[in-house]
């Protein structure tokens, strides 16, 4: 038997919820074949990883990868698998202490995003950085201190459901066509997007304007502003479906200074801490619930 295996993990709780939720997500109910006495039982798909007493399916790992995009397939597999087991520990350790029935999720969020937050809330306190090394940070990176970047784009809105996923599949392989006969010719892209985008966007060529951080959703956002100027070589995945993206321009902020900046730092080194004492949360975590067949997974990745 494999020891168990130690998972670096650099997500914030809001993250780690938005993951589980992702994982969540189940297949498409085939309850009908019950009804069909010729049809044939489904083999039970293969089974390489376990946490505690808990396995988990290439199935699953295959519904979960959809979410980790990557040149090699291994990768967005230990990815997905190294997901899912992150959420499996949250949630067996959520079973073991009752969490669940205290529950009471905020906005919308699932049970299951309200219950990971609580178990964090509850499991991992948070000591708030003080000034001075609010003050330290700040004169060691005054150089990446700066008002908001600005992004310029125009984009092409594939839509597809969460929970549709042919239609992510569908939705990945045209953008892809539509990349590939975009570099080709560039000056196509308000055509395509009138004729293909599901956003209201569309009757501007895919014009959304100069956008900062925080005007999107979460996870185009952290893509977005990964970008450097003109067409991005593959389509940006987000819960409303997939995006053919051109980044037209980009604005770099203004210098900021101790004050107006001192909030953000605070936050940033908590969110810092917050991440080690995560860390260190799962380690003992793996410790109860011993997570075997990761580490042949990563293996594959080298």
């Amino acid at each position: 038997m494999n020891k168990p295996r130690i998972i670096p993990i650099v997500m914030d709780s809001g993250a780690l919820s938005d993951a589980a939720a992702r994982a969540s997500e189940t297949a498409h109910d085939h309850s009908h074949d019950a009804h069909d006495a010729s049809a044939p039982i489904p083999a039970r798909p293969p089974v390489f990883l376990k946490v505690g007493d808990r396995e988990i399916d290439e199935a699953e790992i295959a519904r979960e990868m959809q979410h980790h995009r990557a040149d090699n397939p291994h990768t967005a597999r230990a990815d997905a698998a190294r997901a899912l087991v992150v959420r499996e520990l949250l949630l067996q350790e959520i079973e073991r202490l009752g969490i669940a029935a205290n529950v009471e999720p905020l906005d919308s969020e699932t049970l299951e995003e309200a219950a990971i937050r609580l178990l964090i809330e509850q499991e991992v306190p948070t000591p708030e950085p003080d000034e001075n090394a609010c003050r330290h940070y700040y004169e060691s990176n005054r150089e990446r201190l700066h008002t908001p970047d600005q992004y310029h784009v125009h984009h092409i809105l594939l839509a597809a459901s969460a929970d549709d996923i042919k239609g992510r599949y569908d939705a990945r392989d045209l953008g892809e066509r539509l990349i590939s006969e975009l570099k080709e010719f560039p000056e196509r892209f308000t055509e395509y997007a009138m004729r293909h985008s599901s956003c209201p966007s569309r009757d501007e060529g895919g014009d959304l304007g100069w956008i900062v951080r925080g005007q999107t959703t979460p996870e185009f956002d952290r893509q977005l502003f990964m970008l450097r100027e003109g067409l991005v070589a593959m389509t940006i995945e987000s819960r409303w479906g997939h995006h053919v993206v051109r980044v037209d321009e980009i604005s770099h902020g203004e210098p900021m200074s101790y004050d107006d900046c001192a909030g953000k730092i605070a936050g940033y080194l908590e969110l810092q801490v917050k991440q080690n004492a995560l860390h260190q949360y799962l380690q003992i975590l793996i410790s109860r619930y011993p997570v075997i067949g990761l580490a042949e997974l990563e293996a594959l990745t080298a």
